[in-house]
């Protein structure tokens, strides 16, 4: 059922472009020209000369429209909303953000509420979770629970705009919400996803970051057996913090290279590849930057 939801181990770049010549065509179009591109400057963008197509600078923008290009989305979407400027830092234990998120009707979000559901925690724009969604209309269903909540009504936007019947996003903060959210929930909790989180870089406040005691325990408890969590961060202190709360979890969790000796890793425990099969904004612009990314997927033991 993982698989259903998106969960495969090999990388996203050979599954999506080879099911879309069009696409695996502007990729490596693209790709040549970056590998013709001069140092990037300093503010990590690529320039190139090609006689065909004139001086141009890439940027990481350039490369995450291009990874969901099939998705046809854009910023422009409404008077309502406008432009929605990404607030990058929010303190999650501030008061405005301390009151559980309404359990939505589930019949009402989903045409089908029974199907194995996926939860991308921080979902930032939703494009990520929607390509997903879109990918895979009848084998799951998909949930993002983000707390800046402009991205949560853009999100939206797209989700009605493509008729998606399978995809859900509700402004909640994680760490108070997601317990009710997912014992309401008809279905089986199949994935839960947490990428790039903030990372509050400050000691004092560590105890912002969204990976703590309680969201593990509520995680572990309601993962049905053989269900994965899948953590990822561009930053390694970050990464480590979150690693060091699910390995101590080793008596419910294992580690997938445990399972499968054909899951590659680096030396220190590091997922090599992105199972899900589509790469996060974040992780297109930190690889952009040359940043490493790290990579941990657990299941829920059987």
């Amino acid at each position: 059922m993982a698989a259903s939801l998106g969960l495969h181990c090999h990388h996203y770049h050979v599954a999506a472009a080879a099911a879309n010549p069009l696409r695996k065509a502007a990729k490596q179009a693209l790709s040549s020209l970056i590998l013709k591109s001069s140092k990037p400057h300093h503010h990590h963008s690529c320039c190139y000369n090609s006689d065909s197509v004139g001086a141009k600078e890439i940027r990481s923008p350039d490369l995450v429209a291009l990874e969901y290009a099939d998705l046809n989305l854009f910023d422009k979407i409404s008077g309502e909303l406008g432009h929605v400027r990404i607030r990058q830092h929010v303190n999650p234990l501030s008061s405005s953000f301390s009151v559980p998120a309404q359990v939505p009707d589930w019949k009402e979000v989903f045409r089908d509420p029974t199907l194995p559901l996926m939860v991308d925690i921080g979902s930032g724009s939703g494009r990520f979770l929607i390509w997903l969604a879109k990918r895979n209309p009848d084998s799951g269903n998909y949930l993002g629970l983000e707390i800046r909540q402009k991205l949560v009504k853009r999100a939206e936007f797209w989700v009605k705009e493509l008729a998606l019947t399978n995809m859900h996003f509700l402004f909640a903060n994680a760490t108070i919400s997601f317990r009710q959210l997912v014992l309401s929930y008809p279905g089986p909790l199949m994935l839960v996803s947490i990428l790039c989180p903030d990372p509050h870089f400050k000691k004092r406040h560590h105890k912002r970051r969204v990976v703590q005691k309680t969201l593990v325990d509520n995680i572990i408890s309601h993962l049905v057996p053989g269900g994965k969590v899948f953590l990822q961060s561009d930053v390694l202190d970050v990464a480590l913090h979150m690693r060091s709360q699910f390995d101590a979890e080793s008596d419910a969790l294992q580690h997938v290279d445990e399972l499968d000796p054909s899951v590659l890793c680096d030396s220190d425990g590091w997922l090599l590849d992105n199972p899900i099969g589509i790469r996060s904004e974040r992780e297109i612009h930190a690889e952009f930057e040359g940043a490493k990314i790290y990579r941990r997927l657990y299941q829920k033991r059987t």
